[in-house]
This record gives C-alpha cells, sequence and structure tokens, in this order.
C-alpha cells in the first residue's frame, strides 16, 4: 500500500580567518651595539621581516577560506540532513534559477519540519549551496538550496531495501544492527529502486489498522500509481495490520510500500530520524 499525499513540496559562509606572529628581528653579530642589527653575512639568508618592521611593509596575505565540502552519504559514515527553517527555491542547475521548485519548511501530508537529505555541497559566487534529494517526481531528483536556508545535522543511520531477497537491514555507522523480512511491491506495482530518504514519520491512530502503528512515508513515489487515496502515490515503509497479514513476509504483495512486523516499525520509528537514507534496490 501506499501512502497518500497532498501537494506541497530548506544554511552562512564561513570566515576565513588570519592570524599571523610578528617574525623576531635578527640578532646582531657578537660585539655588535645594542639595538643595532648587524648586516648578514655574504651568502646567508636574510632574516624574516615582521609586518612592523620596515616603513610600508605589507602584512602578510590571509589563508585562503577552505572549501565548503559536504561528505557524501554512505552506508559506512551516513549522511548530512538539512532541516529548512526558511523557504526558498531549489534550483534545478546551480548556474541557473531559471528552473527548480518551490521549497517550504514543512512536509506536505502531516505538516511536519520539512527535513532533506544533503547529496553534496558547493560555493558558487560567494555563496554556498546544498544539493539536497527532494520529494517530487521523478524519483531521484534533487535541487540546489542556499546554505543559510537550513540548519546541518548528521545522521549515523542507513536502510537497505533489497526486493529480490524481501529484507530490511539496518546500519549504524556501517555496522549492521538489525535485519527484518519484508513484503515488497507486487510485479505490476513494483518498490521503486532508488536513493530515498525518510520524508515523514507518521504514528497512526488507529494501530490495528492495515498499516499498522507507524508509516515513515519516503520521498519516493510510485512509478505505476500516479493517484491513490486522494495523493500521489508516496512510498512508505510501514507495518502490518491484521487485515494486510495474509500477505506473508518474505513475498511481493503490496502496492510498492515495504511492509514489516509491528514491532519491526516501530523500533525504526523510535531510532531513525527524517532525512535518514533508504537504499532500495534489487
Amino acid at each position: 500500500m501506499t501512502v497518500a499525499w497532498a501537494a506541497v513540496l530548506a544554511v552562512g559562509a564561513v570566515p576565513a580567518g588570519a592570524s599571523g606572529a610578528e617574525a623576531p628581528a635578527a640578532p646582531g653579530a657578537p660585539g655588535a651595539a645594542p639595538g643595532v642589527a648587524t648586516p648578514p653575512a655574504a651568502g646567508s639568508p636574510a632574516a624574516p621581516v615582521g609586518p612592523g618592521s620596515a616603513p610600508g611593509a605589507a602584512a602578510p596575505p590571509a589563508p585562503p577560506a577552505p572549501p565548503f565540502d559536504v561528505p557524501a552519504p554512505s552506508r559506512r559514515t551516513g549522511a548530512t540532513t538539512a532541516r529548512v527553517v526558511s523557504a526558498t527555491f531549489a534550483r534545478r542547475r546551480l548556474s541557473s534559477a531559471a528552473q527548480g521548485w518551490r521549497v517550504g519548511t514543512q512536509t506536505s501530508w502531516s505538516r511536519q519540519p520539512l527535513v532533506l537529505l544533503v547529496l553534496d555541497g558547493a560555493v558558487r559566487d560567494g555563496r554556498e549551496w546544498l544539493k539536497v534529494l527532494l520529494p517530487v517526481r521523478p524519483n531521484g531528483s534533487a535541487g540546489w538550496i542556499p546554505r543559510d536556508r537550513a540548519v546541518l545535522a548528521r545522521t549515523p543511520w542507513w536502510v537497505d531495501v533489497r526486493t529480490r531477497t524481501r529484507r530490511v537491514t539496518v546500519y549504524r555507522q556501517g555496522r549492521r544492527v538489525r535485519s527484518f523480512r519484508a513484503v515488497v511491491g507486487a510485479r505490476r506495482t513494483p518498490t521503486p529502486h532508488v536513493l530515498a530518504a525518510i520524508y515523514e514519520r507518521n504514528r497512526q491512530p488507529d494501530p490495528r489498522a492495515f498499516i499498522g502503528p507507524w508509516a515513515l512515508a519516503l520521498t519516493s513515489l510510485s512509478n505505476v500509481l500516479e493517484d491513490y487515496g486522494g495523493g500521489p502515490g508516496r512510498i512508505a515503509i510501514h507495518g502490518r495490520g491484521p487485515e494486510s497479514l495474509s500477505d506473508h513476509l518474505g513475498t511481493a504483495r503490496s502496492h510498492g510500500c515495504v511492509r514489516i512486523n509491528d514491532a519491526h516499525v516501530a523500533w525504526l520509528a523510535r531510532r531513525l530520524p527524517r532525512g535518514t537514507p533508504v537504499d532500495v534496490r534489487r
């Protein structure tokens, strides 16, 4: 089953530190008058000159600012997330604002704070930018937002979903923590194979309903169901209420969502923050 979704789809420059100790004056040669510097002998290196050693001497240049670098998401080290704190525009291309998406500060379904997975970082025209994974079609869409429109954080978690073996495996800083059997998308409504991220964490009002106690909506959407239950067919990892227990774990019977046992989805919901990467492959 997919989770319905209403349509709507977010941090400052690092100052360059400059410091330099004034170089000491060259010591005088033995026998020289106090306070009088003796010229260096022929062939010896000249004494360093401090900023105030000679009239008109220029101060040493400040070291360049370090490049703005965001590590790519990885199973071994985790990922960077960006909580959007000010509405902005995500550029399709960093070099142009002609095309892109409007990005708000809340998710579209349950109005939670919008936290996006960061894929890359760059500096353009003196401003820092973040490449973020967007919860829109086509799956895998990414856009560039200004860094000053979001607050960055790190997550050590990573989730693998394998549709061939029908398993969900959870990693923390590269170490496997848990692994669950799952129900994945049926042949006609497959679970999309794409790098996604947790978009919303929705506790269900009736834990005995079809999708169980929790639904962890992802940034990915069904490639088959354009409209489902009033929304665009958002993929989720969710539980298994009594009505869905006839679809046994280890089968491919869903509309694209990933179903796991209720206790397992509750375990995930207690630990995984929004923006956690979910890598879905065969």
